[in-house]
């Protein structure tokens, strides 16, 4: 029997077996423009700063259009898949007026109920209300998967087309950037066997989309942390450090998906402290400028700290700060020297980088390293500066006559010694 003839036989026993199969043929749909979008997660591999790791990417697609906005995130997080959201609609410029089809994701749906009934997350509904769009959820498993094929082919094509080879980037919002230069290079690309490009349908399509409401959504979680021994709050399982003189304290933190903000409850929200994001469980992002209270009577522990290995990587901690420090010990002694070197840097809290430079290199000329003295010649640096630049044209109020327009010569004192030589003579 020929190859084909049993190919025939085969198909024709499975419709037999499997019964009729008239309800699992797809229809076709047509999309309005701006009436709906879809939301899904993908995995992808990328080089973070010489490290390689798993990470998430939210993929929201107009389905219309075919235009997509793509982010990277370090884990599936609510914090990530509210973030999404809101950064996909400022990148579009506006919401679908319909709904947006979504699977059964953790972040969203906290339980599957019958039919297409599902129990939101309040954060997730909340999200919705802010924008005004409603959600659609597919049929779980696999096979509700095609009532989105659209995002879950993209998210394939995505990473097959501008993933491939592994991107190695400094950060993961370098990375960021490189993915939305990847959206907006899309926009030339047919889809299928359209006539028209993806941008072109976008550009029908996108002033048809809701109006983005006044002030974005937020999507920080609130967490209370107590602060340990070492000036740090632990969250989900990552360090961060805050000033030292909160050690003990339980303070409010603002876990949003990139970034993360330290607050005072007790002092009405005051912020003490902002931090990115850790990308690794069990790390340390420690800021010098936290513990330079606790240094001053602790001088023998900069040299080996952490906040110190920190500072010099981010370049925080400059050659003219290493300088100063090196020729403060060789005048001082290790301890008397630190104590310099740790005023010097408290003055970075009320002058800007570059004066307290210019402060600490004229005190390395004079020898002397009196943290009073570098504050003096760095306020003499930041005068001169500001001095020395052109004041700014003050505009002339309307109605003003034409007198007011003439051009004056700037006020000399040239001829003051003059006065005072004739005043002697006539004496």
């Amino acid at each position: 029997m020929a190859e084909s003839s049993v190919r025939n036989l085969v198909a024709r026993l499975r419709v037999e077996i499997a019964g009729d199969q008239v309800g699992q043929v797809a229809v076709p749909q047509t999309h309005l423009p701006a009436e709906e979008a879809e939301v899904d997660f993908g995995e992808f591999t990328a080089s973070i700063a010489g490290v390689v790791m798993k990470l998430c990417m939210f993929c929201l697609r107009l389905s219309h259009s075919g235009k997509a906005v793509h982010i990277a995130y370090a884990n599936q997080s609510q914090e990530s898949f509210l973030d999404g959201h809101v950064r996909a609609f400022e990148a579009l410029g506006g919401v679908p007026v319909g709904m947006i089809r979504y699977d059964n994701l953790k972040p969203a749906v906290i339980r599957v109920a019958l039919g297409r009934e599902r129990f939101e997350h309040p954060r997730f509904i909340a999200l919705r209300s802010h924008y005004g769009y409603d959600s659609f959820y597919c049929i779980p498993g696999k096979d509700g998967a095609h009532e989105k094929g659209g995002v879950e082919g993209e998210i394939g094509r995505f990473r097959r087309r501008h993933l491939t080879p592994v991107p190695h980037v400094g950060s993961l919002a370098a990375l960021n950037e490189a993915l939305a230069a990847a959206d907006a290079r899309d926009d030339a690309r047919r889809i299928g066997s359209r006539a028209e490009t993806v941008g072109a349908a976008a550009e029908r399509e996108l002033p048809l989309l809701r109006p983005l409401p006044g002030v974005p959504f937020d999507v920080a979680a609130t967490l209370s942390c107590r602060v340990d021994a070492k000036a740090r709050v632990c969250v989900r399982q990552s360090y961060y450090s805050v000033p030292a003189r909160y050690a003990g304290r339980r303070l409010e933190v603002r876990l949003g998906a990139s970034t993360i903000r330290v607050l005072d409850p007790s002092a009405h929200g005051k912020l003490v402290a902002t931090h990115t994001r850790s990308l690794h469980k069990g790390s340390e992002d420690l800021v010098l400028d936290h513990y330079l209270e606790v240094l001053v009577r602790k001088p023998g522990a900069l040299a080996g700290s952490t906040a110190l290995v920190a500072a010099r990587a981010c370049g925080a901690f400059t050659p003219t700060h290493q300088r100063f420090w090196e020729a403060a010990r060789r005048a001082h002694g290790d301890a008397g020297g630190t104590r310099c070197l740790v005023g010097a840097l408290l003055l970075h809290r009320t002058m800007s980088a570059a004066a307290v430079a210019a402060g600490m290199d004229a005190a390395l000329g004079l020898g002397n390293y009196d943290p009073d003295l570098v504050a003096v010649e760095a306020r003499r640096r930041s005068e001169a500066t500001t001095l020395g630049a052109p004041p700014p044209p003050v505009p002339l109020p309307p109605g003003a006559g034409a007198a007011a327009a003439v051009v004056r010569p700037v006020p000399s004192l040239a001829g003051y010694d003059q006065l005072l030589l004739a005043r002697e003579e006539s004496a």
